[in-house]
């Protein structure tokens, strides 16, 4: 299933926001995540349920920054929360050019992207798995 979280301030869309957030409560890696995206004010947050469809991951968190300067601070940041948190070192990749930014906190996997990369790229899409509706905001 896939399901938008998207910003009130970028969409005004809500309502998804509020339903990703009662399905987060049950895995707490995945709401420790949103909210840290949240609070740095990613934009276009986006979770896929990979659970029972790869063992990479439960969860993909895709989110975009405005500039490289704000997808390197979320990434770093994220990656200092998580392992404050208790759950672990992530693994970070691609963060010099921070483009695309890739942490890898076991359970959920979260692509950080500058808007123009993530729509050349479109992994959306390509997790979609064709059973679920198109993500709120993504062509």
């Amino acid at each position: 299933m896939t399901q938008a979280h998207t910003n009130p301030a970028s969409s005004g869309t809500d309502t998804a926001k509020v339903v990703r957030m009662a399905d987060a409560k049950d895995d707490p890696l995945l709401s420790l995540v949103l909210k840290q995206l949240d609070d740095d004010q990613a934009q276009e947050i986006v979770t896929i349920d990979l659970e029972g469809k790869t063992s990479i991951a439960d969860h993909m968190v895709i989110a975009s920054g405005r500039s490289t300067r704000q997808v390197a601070s979320m990434a770093q940041k994220l990656a200092e929360t998580v392992k404050k948190e208790g759950f672990g070192p992530v693994k970070l990749e691609g963060l010099p050019a921070a483009d695309w930014v890739l942490i890898d906190a076991g359970d959920v996997v979260v692509h950080l992207f500058r808007p123009e990369v993530r729509s050349f790229y479109n992994l959306e899409r390509m997790w979609a798995f064709g059973d679920a509706p198109p993500v709120a905001g993504m062509a």
